[in-house]
């Protein structure tokens, strides 16, 4: 069934769009349901969810009504069945009729209207579903048993049974409050796959100390602040938004975008998030970004985006129930004449229940909601653990991915580098070598000089006095040191200076370079003092990373632009599989399309910046670091923690929800396949049993909250 053109609608500047949670391309800037589906559309991100509440009350009420009056029709439909109970004594059998009437009339009508005007506006928009059958259903059982309550005398004798017309009213009344249940428990379902963004939206602060000209503070709501105002952020507050600091430093506990427990230090010049914590210190920072260009809301548009996206597999699920519904009216048909030409009497009693059975128990719900409700969940699991997925295509893509190929610094290792080794020779004790090269190093703005200062001040080692300080670009400094000339940086720039190395002294470099060590090499008055050994650590989560990778079958490459004795050594540790090492970023995508021509599917990590090249070719890009605008752009999935764990989380969580996705197609269409026939009766003539229109309605309601609830188990997913 095709969708009518105009069906979609632009979003309006400031107003809430509604969306379809089945079929994201229907919007609206008004509440209603989908006229593909039929169900009711729900607001999209940062909208409030007063509606879904709604919904989910309105269906409540309905249900319980519903149950209320249906209770009195099955004692008043089924009490002959109950041994010593005379229910004519009690309600006389023509006023028993007009009761039952009654109270099916509010119960149908009232409570299950919206089916029926679901149903009719399925046949208007051309789009059958699920409502259809319903409203087939449950209008047949209901209009049948009200004509036969109105004017009983109008049908022939092959519909009584023992002289009386059986009438059908609890079928409608039950099968309308099955339907209804399980309407109210997928509202609530649904209205649970949006914790995630109302955990995110919840982070936000509500209100910030803006500094005025005058230097004054003011309170101000969050929607006050525009870029380059400054605000003072005291220990304990949130961050109001995204911005750099000024004036103070802290601690700033980003857990709750990251999922790094341990707090990061800032100071003036760093760039801090909105919605974290500051934790220590007080400071005052320069407001940058407001509304949706921040972090925090370009993460909650892009999860929002991702769980109303379509998957590929959703295709084979909307092809089959473009079919299917047709084609279930037609078995519905076909199994009334069946039983209205060979059923025994009365034939066209047994003829009307068995279609509604068919009508009833083939519903598509279940297969409907097999994928999105899969996707949506999943999106968002993975936004609670710090990974952000663009689109549904990309997490069926991740599925099969069989190459990853990551880079060393700041994916690998941690991309800060520290001192591992301090090496003095004779007369130098580490304490002396360490205070001799810091001493020099801390007025250069080298990392591995930093890497020095940094162990030194951790240390506590006290530093002399400098002068005539001078830098070599691409070798090394020097200066006077208590009148003494030190000298810092490579092997060969100390030999070009005149300074001799004991072998001792080089065997140990030897080593220390077989480690992946960089080398600060420290000279003074003419003779070598020792060498200080600089490692960019490997990150704590690597190693377990690596070989949750390699246990889903996935092969890394190490692709560097490191020299290659740091890059093997570093790959040999880890049990990498494979290392490029200096790369341009243009080799990285040569690599990626080499590994494309061989048939394997290649995802790419990096920040979206350098490796620009790779991961616009590779099958599944992966932004690693903080959120940025272009990461969150140029990549199918963000890392706002960018380390290789996070990387193994996407990938294990791709696989999880593809599988719940098949389980869900696998449940539906097994569920319809065997359904269908009982409905019709195949076994009646084997064994006797035939499927009641209520027992239908219950397997219908509870096959889709079934997948609902196997969709909701990846929130409770191990990563």
């Amino acid at each position: 069934m095709s969708l009518e053109p105009n069906h979609t609608h632009k979003k309006p500047s400031g107003k809430t769009i509604y969306t379809c949670p089945m079929h994201p391309q229907i919007e609206q800037d008004h509440p209603g349901n989908c006229p593909i589906c039929g169900m009711t559309l729900e607001p999209k991100a940062g909208a409030s969810g007063d509606a879904e509440d709604s919904e989910a009350g309105s269906l409540a009420r309905k249900f319980w009504v519903g149950v209320i009056l249906t209770v009195p029709i099955l004692f008043l439909s089924l009490g002959k069945m109950v041994p010593g109970v005379d229910i004519d004594h009690f309600v006389p059998g023509l006023f028993n009729n007009w009761l039952q009437l009654a109270l099916a009339t509010v119960v149908v009508f009232w409570c299950g209207g919206l089916f029926f005007a679901r149903a009719w506006r399925s046949v208007i928009n051309r789009s059958l579903n699920m409502f259809t059958l319903i409203g087939l259903g449950v209008g047949a059982a209901y209009l049948y048993s009200a004509i036969a309550t109105v004017w009983p005398g109008i049908f022939p004798d092959s519909f009584k049974h023992d002289g009386e017309l059986d009438l059908y009213f609890e079928a409608a009344t039950v099968i309308t409050v099955l339907v209804l249940f399980g309407q109210w428990l997928e509202a609530r379902a649904r209205r649970s796959t949006g914790k995630a963004i109302e955990g995110l939206l919840g982070l936000a602060a509500k209100t910030a100390h803006r500094l005025t000209a005058a230097g004054d503070e003011e309170e101000v709501p969050i929607d006050e602040l525009r870029p380059d105002d400054h605000v003072r952020v005291r220990p304990g507050e949130k961050i109001p938004l995204d911005g750099t600091i000024t004036d103070g430093a802290s601690s700033v506990d980003e857990s709750m975008l990251t999922g790094e427990s341990i707090p990061v230090g800032k100071a003036v010049g760093d760039q801090v998030i909105g919605a974290t914590l500051n934790q220590t210190g007080s400071f005052v920072m320069r407001v940058e970004k407001t509304g949706t260009e921040t972090v925090l809301a370009q993460i909650v548009d892009m999860v929002a985006n991702a769980q109303r996206s379509r998957a590929p597999i959703q295709k084979v699920a909307d092809r089959v129930a473009g079919y299917f519904v047709p084609a279930v009216i037609a078995v519905a048909i076909l199994t009334a004449l069946i039983w209205a030409v060979w059923g025994p009497p009365p034939s066209l009693g047994f003829a009307i229940v068995n279609a509604v059975a068919v009508l009833i128990i083939a519903c598509p719900c279940a297969l409907g909601l097999a994928t999105p409700m899969s996707i949506m969940v999943g999106v968002g699991r993975g936004a609670q653990g710090g990974i952000l997925i663009k689109d549904a295509e990309v997490l069926e893509t991740a599925e099969k991915v069989t190459h990853l190929i990551v880079d060393k610094t700041g994916t690998v290792t941690a991309g800060k580098p520290q001192v591992t080794d301090v090496v003095g020779v004779a007369g130098f004790d580490q304490s002396a070598l360490l205070s001799l090269a810091t001493t020099i190093e801390v007025h250069s703005e080298h990392p591995l000089a930093r890497a020095v200062v940094a162990e030194a001040s951790q240390k506590g080692v006290g530093l002399g006095e400098v002068r005539e300080f001078q830098s070599i670009t691409g070798a090394g400094i020097k200066g006077l040191v208590d009148g003494r000339e030190v000298l810092a940086g490579n092997r060969d720039f100390l030999e070009s200076n005149g300074v001799t190395l004991p072998k001792e002294l080089t065997e140990k470099a030897d080593e220390l370079s077989n480690q992946a060590r960089s080398l600060v090499w420290v000279a003074s008055a003419g003779r070598a003092a020792g060498i200080i050994g600089i490692a960019d650590p490997v990150k704590e989560t690597t190693s377990s990373a690596i070989q949750q990778l390699h246990a889903i079958g996935i092969r890394i490459i190490m692709a560097t632009g490191d020299n290659p004795r740091t890059a093997h050594a570093v790959a040999e540790r880890l049990k990498i599989d494979e290392v490029r090492a200096g790369l341009k970023p243009e080799d990285k995508q040569r690599l990626v399309e080499e590994l494309k021509i061989k048939g394997a599917k290649v995802a790419v990590a990096g920040d979206g910046i350098n490796d620009a090249p790779a991961l616009a070719v590779a099958d599944v890009g992966i932004a690693m670091g903080t959120g940025t605008d272009v990461a969150i752009e140029s990549a199918g999935i963000t890392l706002i923690r960018g380390d290789l764990n996070g990387i193994a989380k996407a990938l294990v969580l791709s696989k999880k929800v593809m599988q719940n996705i098949r389980q869900n197609l696998f449940f539906a269409f097994i569920y319809n396949l065997l359904g269908v026939p009982v409905a019709a009766g195949i076994l009646y003539p084997f064994f006797g049993l035939l499927l009641s229109p209520i027992i239908a309605g219950a397997a219908m309601s509870f096959s889709s909250v079934s997948v609902v609830a196997n969709a909701l188990r990846i929130y409770k997913a191990r990563l």
